[in-house]
């Protein structure tokens, strides 16, 4: 079982996956503090350029319209660069909210998990299967807290 926290020097020795970006944030979601959200995530997804970006919802509680849609369009902008978006530990009423809408039918439930845990373990099915094939590059899994 994993253990997911931010990456720091006190816990340098912390498994990381290549390739895959961990983002979280917390609370609630909402056209006043939505850009604010992706002004703090892109250069984390910049700098780390993953193929996977992975975003724990398991603190939101709220997700309104318009940040649906603004998560839509950042799907949209990554999958352009070759990153792949994954949700995984929405609460029941967010996942409810995003099911209804273009970015939940955009992923899909195969790129919504019940949790981190399912999620992670996923990816390295993936990546186990993709090393056999050839080596594996990107940058390495990272939990980064964006809470407001």
């Amino acid at each position: 079982m994993h253990v997911f926290r931010p990456l720091s020097d006190e816990h340098s020795d912390d498994e990381t996956w290549p390739g895959l970006l961990i983002l979280r944030t917390e609370g609630r979601i909402f056209f006043a503090n939505a850009q604010r959200i992706g002004d703090k995530m892109w250069p984390l997804i910049e700098q780390a350029k993953p193929s996977v970006i992975l975003l724990d919802c398991s603190a939101i509680f709220d997700m309104e319209y318009t940040a649906l849609k603004m998560l839509a369009e950042a799907e949209e902008k990554l999958r352009r660069d070759g990153i792949t978006l994954w949700l995984a530990a929405l609460n029941p009423d967010v996942l409810t909210v995003v099911m209804r809408s273009e970015i939940g039918k955009t992923l899909g439930r195969e790129r919504m998990f019940f949790n981190l845990q399912t999620a992670v373990g996923h990816y390295e099915r993936i990546a186990l299967s993709r090393s056999v094939d050839q080596p594996s590059t990107g940058a390495a899994g990272k939990l980064h807290n964006n809470g407001d």
